[in-house]
């Protein structure tokens, strides 16, 4: 099943700050409930694993990713990779990010583009498109704190520790609730022209 996600974050911050934040793994990797590095294999590729639960279902993914272009001057960034889920399943796809700077600020831009097979397919493309948004406000709120500390903090002076919440399984059942909700909430806004009260 293939799925697209294009999502936007505006943050108003120094822009060296936030790039810096957004091309490093480490940080990045500790904004995203139930993912962690695993190993480094190079300057470009790293291995990680992801873990989410839905109800009783858990699924870990295990896998490569890599940064196959970072350029700087025009703050564009493609990363790629491709994971196995421990039931067999298999997600494979890419991240194109894009940074531009505003009047007060800047303006992130993501495009996710991933191919999955397995058991996380029985939830179908709506019910996965609707939690990635979720999960994606989840991330895009602690990297916002991240990166505002980041522009705070004195030059050289070594950054906190990344968090270790990223290794406990990112729990989705409130989060399909809430994609659910929203669904409903859609349906009568175009069934009565808009306005759901």
């Amino acid at each position: 099943m293939a799925i697209e996600i294009i999502e936007k974050m505006n943050l108003e911050a120094p822009p060296d700050a936030a790039w810096s934040f957004i091309t490093d793994p480490e940080r990045v990797v500790a904004c995203m409930p139930g993912a962690e590095l695993v190993e480094q294999l190079d300057e470009k590729t790293y291995v990680g694993k992801v873990k989410v639960k839905l109800g009783a279902i858990t699924t870990a993914y295990k896998g490569q990713v890599a940064f196959d272009t970072v350029d700087d001057e025009n703050h564009t960034m493609r990363l790629t990779g491709e994971g196995r889920e421990t039931g067999g399943g298999t997600a494979k796809g890419s991240l194109d990010v894009r940074m531009t700077e505003l009047e007060s600020g800047i303006e992130m831009s993501f495009e996710v583009r991933v191919d999955l097979t397995g058991k996380v397919m029985q939830m179908g493309r709506g019910m996965i498109k609707g939690v990635s948004g979720q999960i994606f406000k989840q991330f895009a709120a602690s990297a916002r704190d991240q990166i505002l500390a980041a522009a705070e903090t004195p030059e050289g002076t070594p950054l906190p520790a990344p968090s270790p919440e990223g290794q406990e399984a990112l729990s989705v059942g409130g989060l399909v609730g809430r994609t659910l909700w929203q669904g409903i909430v859609d349906f009568f806004k175009k069934l009565f022209g808009g306005g759901a009260r």
